[in-house]
């Protein structure tokens, strides 16, 4: 990821081993790189609105942290984000900062505590920049459904980034941040990355603690991060991951990501890699993102890897059994707001049942609204025998055939997304819009790890396609080895083409 360091673009460009090695030879300092981050923001994000906050105080006392701290010689004492510009999905608490999910249910909340996984990331010497957009408590596919405006996609203005991280993505895409982070329910980090260009990962569910981020669906939602290269997802995950006592679903991480990516890189030498012959036919699959995972397949093989055939034969019910599941669970998380204890309150009411059903009716947008009563009807008496059950009975089925499937191979590769990133308004009917998840939402279901990598741009399109990785669970250093040999040979996602060099704002 060669670059100058003349100025924001430059320094925006490089990735984490560079601004490490930067540091410890005093080529420039955090403070620099932290002005250089807060000068894409300023200059980049009117165009692709990405952020909801800035955090300008907290980055430059964390840069001087880590000054501080190359001049006694203990830049190694500091973590692997140490001086890297980081930013965090807004339903992630951070104190002192709104934590808004984009809903104007929480427009004036500020946290007075901060999620395990921020803390992580700033202890790791992680420079935070601030909060990014998002669709409304994380439900959506486009991030159009913000209560505070629609991101932008930075490889193409009129198309969307993605969702509900598609801040998260688009924050990346566009070099106003090294490493952000995301939540992923049923695609939130690997489609946006797809459709952005740039590194997703989903570790494994328990991999990286969800105390403190917003709850969608409590069983499904799992923290990852984007990057630019797989070696800059690792050295974040890394930071990240781990048992927290504040989250009994999270789990103590043995694995080494760095060691894989770098292993990954020499080549895909005995590596088997699944490849499901129902996702490469599904209907809605575009043609030329079913070439390039076809493409994506052909290159591993080149680099050592063995291609077999598996099957997952109840994937065809994961978006039937998600979108039983996560409504109940978004329907039971989203009761919390009751107007009493946080969250809009709407004034003025004679009694406090008037006031909560005033106040949720002002807060909530349209598709939190949707899935509301969605959840609540699935959970009520006489419907629950009929969906709720099967569902989670599916869930198990779903899962047991990726644990079948893993006796096959260490990896399943597929398409992240059945097509490149959509027009603003394209997409109006929801059940099309939550089809974009139809290669995703497995591996949520079943708790398994997956990552999107850019492999290129469509051919038909000229868009970014990214392919998605699937490791069974708690094996995510497979995710790191095959997406590391997959990136040697279309190389590290670059800044959209509009945001390189500092070229927007000018």
């Amino acid at each position: 990821m060669a670059a100058t360091t003349s100025g924001a673009g430059g320094i925006m460009q490089l990735g984490v081993r560079e601004i490490r090695a930067g540091l410890a030879a005093k080529e420039f300092s955090a403070c620099e790189v932290a002005a250089a981050a807060l000068d894409a923001i300023a200059a980049r994000d009117g165009e692709v609105h990405a952020y909801l906050q800035v955090t300008e105080d907290a980055a430059r006392a964390a840069a001087e942290r880590v000054d501080a701290a190359v001049a006694r010689g203990a830049l190694d004492e500091l973590g692997p984000l140490a001086g890297v510009p980081v930013a965090f999905k807004d339903n992630m608490n951070q104190q002192g900062t709104r934590t808004t999910c984009a809903s104007r249910m929480l427009e004036g909340y500020v946290s007075p505590y901060t999620a395990t996984c921020v803390q992580r990331a700033i202890d790791a010497g992680g420079i935070p920049l601030g909060k990014l957009n998002m669709d409304e408590f994380a439900f959506g596919s486009s991030t159009e459904t913000s209560a505070f405006g629609p991101t932008r996609n930075p490889w193409d203005l009129s198309r969307v980034p993605g969702g509900s991280s598609g801040g998260s993505a688009a924050a990346v895409a566009a070099g106003m941040a090294c490493v952000t982070l995301g939540s992923d329910t049923g695609g939130s980090i690997r489609q946006p990355a797809s459709f952005c260009g740039v590194v997703g990962v989903k570790p494994s569910y328990g991999v990286v603690s969800r105390y403190g981020v917003v709850a969608f669906g409590s069983s499904l939602d799992q923290v990852g991060p984007f990057a630019r290269s797989v070696e800059d997802a690792a050295w974040a995950l890394a930071a990240i991951c781990g048992h927290d006592a504040r989250d009994c679903t999270s789990q103590p991480v043995g694995a080494d990501f760095l060691a894989a990516a770098r292993a990954g890189a020499q080549g895909a030498e005995g590596l088997r890699v699944g490849v499901v012959r129902s996702f490469m036919e599904a209907a809605g699959l575009s043609a030329e993102v079913r070439r390039k995972v076809e493409e994506a397949a052909s290159r591993l093989e080149d680099a050592g890897a063995r291609i077999v055939e598996v099957e997952l034969p109840h994937a065809k019910a994961a978006i039937s059994a998600y979108y039983v599941l996560g409504p109940c669970e978004a329907f039971s998380n989203l009761a919390r707001f009751d107007s009493v204890r946080y969250g809009l309150a709407d004034p003025g009411h004679k009694d406090l049942s008037g006031q909560y059903e005033a106040s949720r009716a002002a807060g909530f947008g349209i598709e939190a609204k949707r899935r509301i009563l969605l959840g609540s009807y699935l959970l009520s008496s006489g419907v629950y025998d009929a969906y709720y059950y099967p569902a989670q009975q599916v869930r198990t089925l779903i899962t047991r055939d990726y644990v079948q499937a893993f006796e096959e191979c260490d990896v399943i590769l597929s398409p992240a997304s059945p097509r490149t990133a959509f027009s603003f308004g394209e997409i109006e009917d929801p059940a099309q819009m939550y089809l974009s998840d139809i290669f995703t939402v497995p591996i949520n279901i079943a708790g398994n790890g997956g990552m999107s990598v850019p492999c290129g741009l469509g051919d038909e399109s000229g868009l970014p396609v990214g392919v998605q990785i699937v490791a069974p669970q708690f094996k995510d250093e497979n995710l790191f080895r095959a997406a590391a040999a997959l990136e040697a040979c279309y190389g590290p996602a670059p800044v959209a083409p509009a945001f390189a060099d500092g070229k927007a704002g000018e």
